[in-house]
């Protein structure tokens, strides 16, 4: 399963990856590795995560306060939002009719 993401999901991941960096140094990879584990993860069990509306799902990691938005589209993963868990809940919810 091919992973995707929409564009203001890969500029959340930057963002966050930068502030964590600035944090701590190595933290912004930390939080790279944690999410690119849990992507691994959700390539190969999908529905993994708990459904939030219609096809949409999501799963939180477990050391930073983010949660992967996602959905599945045929043979991709498709990440809506990194979203912090403690800012805005579904701000993200008009990305889906843009994938």
């Amino acid at each position: 399963m091919k992973v995707e993401f929409h564009p203001l999901a890969a500029k959340e991941l930057g963002d966050a990856t930068v502030f964590y960096e600035g944090k701590a140094r190595g933290l912004g990879d930390d939080f790279l590795n944690e999410v690119d584990h849990l992507l691994g993860v959700l390539q190969t069990h999908p529905d993994l995560g708990r459904r939030a509306s219609g096809p949409v799902r999501t799963i939180p990691t477990r050391r930073f306060p983010y949660t992967l938005i996602y959905r599945t589209l045929g043979d991709r993963l498709f990440v809506l939002a990194v979203a912090h868990q403690r800012r805005r809940p579904t701000y993200w919810s008009g990305r889906e009719r843009t994938t």
